[in-house]
């Protein structure tokens, strides 16, 4: 029986890493996941309790960690656990820089000591980032690689930044076998309703404003979340330690254009009073938004034979199909059977790199 440990695994992307690493009836995942704001219990209520072990507790807790650890000896961590929404880093960056850096570094270390003990042979840790740590791009400028230079812009950016330095010294210094992974923008089921994509259904759905940042022009290549999981399964698995791989859904769009899409989508599956297009207002653009991202995925494809298999007309008719048929999921996040706080209508973002939790 293989055991790992993933932190944020109730979150958005952990969860969905989560399922398929539990489709291995040989595998077993102990779920360290602190439930803060987009943290939801319910998106992993349904697994085998038998090899799906769930401990609400944060990254931070040295204690903790250390705990878990020696308890049940896992064979690697997958570590997703992230503040990860750009708004509300803008709005407090103090959360993200002691859930995104200092917890980092509490789980680096506690990893290095277990690692050290010899409790597991062929230890390793996969390290779950973003592409946002590389800045922004211009309009002709070549997709980001691995060797691109680190320009954060935004206090989430720089926050997983520094926490991507902290596993790369990790490597370098100690010999740590830490992975690192930056992915695009990610969309599908479980998504935490604040995200661009679920955030525009379900107001398009409900007939209410759909709010585009700025112009609506700004580009990003998206990624189904499954395919995000099998790529990081696939580093997990034969990745080369000290590695970085960038994982990219070759689906480069402005969000305009998507939320003209999702509107499209909707509309040929349930009627409205009028076309969901109508209902987009532009509003004013945030801070220091990135204008372009895109991803150079040549590396995993090329090393470990992984390529995305859905195509973001796909996917997102997917997408729109798992939000109809789960209503009650994402309706107990929006009248607040969830969390006492209600969500709002203009706190959006259209990233989802890695997990919104610790």
């Amino acid at each position: 029986m293989t055991t790992l440990l993933v932190t944020g695994g109730a979150g958005f992307i952990g969860s969905n890493f989560v399922r398929l690493a539990l489709t291995d009836p040989n595998t077993r995942v102990i779920n360290l996941d602190l439930l803060t704001y987009a943290g939801n219990r319910e998106s992993v209520q349904d697994l085998d309790p038998d090899r799906h072990v769930f401990v609400q507790g944060d990254i931070g807790d040295a204690a903790l960690v250390g705990r878990l650890l020696a308890e049940h000896r896992p064979d690697a961590i997958v570590h997703f656990a992230a503040e990860s929404h750009v708004d509300r880093s803008i709005d407090d960056p103090s959360a993200f820089i002691r859930t995104n850096v200092l917890g980092t570094q509490v789980l680096l270390d506690r990893a290095l000591d277990y690692w050290r003990s010899g409790a597991a042979d062929g230890f390793r840790f996969v390290h779950v980032s973003t592409d946002e740590v590389y800045g922004t791009l211009g309009p002709d400028d070549a997709p980001f690689d691995e060797q691109h230079r680190y320009a954060p812009n935004s206090p989430y950016a720089a926050s997983k930044a520094a926490a991507d330095h902290l596993a790369r010294a990790w490597h370098r210094t100690y010999g740590l076998p830490v992975m690192i992974t930056n992915c695009s923008n990610n969309y599908g089921p479980y998504q935490f309703p604040e995200k661009l994509i679920p955030l525009m259904l379900i107001n398009a759905l409900e007939g209410e404003r759909l709010p585009v940042y700025g112009d609506g022009q700004q580009r990003r290549d998206w990624l189904f979340v499954e395919d995000h999981c099998r790529a990081i399964a696939r580093v997990l698995d034969a990745g080369q330690a000290g590695r970085v791989y960038n994982i990219g859904g070759n689906a480069e769009m402005c969000n305009l254009d998507v939320v003209h899409l999702l509107c499209d989508l909707l509309d040929e599956r349930v009627t409205g009073e009028r076309p969901r297009r109508e209902l987009i207002e532009f509003v004013q653009d945030r801070p220091g938004h990135d204008r372009r991202y895109a991803i150079n995925a040549s590396r995993i494809r090329d090393e470990l034979g992984w390529e995305p298999s859905v195509d973001f007309a796909g996917g997102l008719a997917a997408t729109v199909d798992w939000y109809l048929e789960q209503r009650d999921w994402w309706q107990r996040i929006r009248d607040g059977r969830y969390r006492s706080e209600r969500l709002g209508v203009a706190h959006f973002e259209e990233s989802e790199s890695e997990e919104p939790e610790s």
